[in-house]
């Protein structure tokens, strides 16, 4: 961890050094991969300590945690395969190719159905407060 945080320094150091508007902006757009992979150690710490701390005091809890994914991973297969990847309307440049659109139409849709999914619990959430009390 101390590691990490040395080597951000650095890059930082070195980005003010170099001067963030020189070369392009190569500087910051190596500051900004930086920080994505950071961003990226930080959450796959968390994910995987939470698993670890899960597995060590409820084994059986795992199992869910397989059963879960595999739903996740089928819905997202079904959405892909019914999603359409038309082509984009009044596109002044040269279209993206026919899987990018299919992949951009998957996650437009995975993102309604996680907002619906999402209004939805709030509504039954509220119903079922209402009826308890």
């Amino acid at each position: 961890m101390v590691g990490l945080i040395v080597v951000s320094v650095a890059i930082l150091v070195w980005g003010f050094v170099v001067d963030f508007k020189s070369n392009d902006g190569t500087p910051v757009d190596v500051l900004l991969r930086w920080a994505y992979v950071m961003l990226g150690l930080a959450l796959a710490a968390i994910v995987l300590v939470g698993i670890l701390m899960r597995a060590v005091n409820e084994p059986k809890s795992l199992v869910k945690l397989g059963l879960v994914l595999v739903g996740v991973a089928a819905v997202c297969f079904v959405v892909y395969l019914i999603s359409p990847g038309n082509e984009a309307l009044a596109l002044t440049v040269e279209q993206p190719s026919r899987t990018t659109l299919k992949l951009v139409d998957t996650l437009l849709n995975l993102t309604y159905i996680c907002g619906g999914l999402a209004i939805l619990s709030i509504v039954c959430g509220e119903i079922w407060s209402a009826i308890r009390k």
